[in-house]
C-alpha cells in the first residue's frame, strides 16, 4: 500500500504542478492553455455563472491551490489534507466541466477518476517517504495528519 500512496502523491502532485507550468508557457508542446491569458478565457468558459470580475480572481486561487496541494503532495506533508483538498478542487472542475462544456469532457481527461485518486489517497493511514512521518517521528507522536 505505501507504493499506492507514494504513486498517488506523485501522480497528482505533479499533474497540478504540470498544468500550472502549461498556463504559465514553460511547457512548449502538446499544450492546453498555452498562456495565462488563454487559461483565464478557460476559466470563464467553464464557470459562466461567475460574475466576470471574479474570473481572473478564480483562475489566480485554482492556480495557488493547485501549485501549493501539489508541492504538499510531493514532498507529503500534510498528505491527508492536501489530498482531501485536492480532491474537492478536482470535483469543483470536473462539474464546472460538466455543467458548461457537457458530461463527456471531464470523463475524456479522467478528471473525476483524478477527485477519486486524491479522495481515495486522503484515506491511506500509513506514510511513506513523506516529510508527515518524518516529522511524527522526530516529535515522537503519532501520524495524525
Amino acid at each position: 500500500m505505501k507504493f499506492v500512496k507514494l504513486f498517488l502523491r506523485l501522480a497528482i502532485g505533479f499533474g497540478f504542478l504540470s498544468a500550472v507550468a502549461d498556463r504559465f508557457g514553460i511547457w512548449t508542446t502538446q499544450v492546453a492553455w498555452g498562456n495565462w491569458e488563454n487559461f483565464v478565457a478557460y476559466t470563464e468558459q467553464i464557470t459562466p455563472w461567475l460574475p466576470t470580475s471574479l474570473i481572473p480572481a478564480a483562475a489566480i486561487v485554482a492556480t495557488v491551490c493547485e501549485i501549493v496541494f501539489g508541492l504538499g503532495l510531493i514532498i507529503g506533508w500534510k498528505t491527508r489534507v492536501f489530498a482531501r483538498l485536492s480532491g474537492i478542487l478536482l470535483l469543483i472542475f470536473a462539474l464546472s466541466m460538466a455543467f458548461s462544456l457537457g458530461v463527456k469532457a471531464p470523463f475524456d481527461y479522467s478528471v473525476f477518476t483524478a477527485s477519486a485518486a486524491a479522495f481515495a489517497l486522503g484515506a491511506i493511514n500509513e506514510t511513506f517517504l513523506e516529510l508527515d512521518g518524518y516529522l511524527a517521528k522526530r516529535s515522537h507522536r503519532p501520524y495524525r495528519y
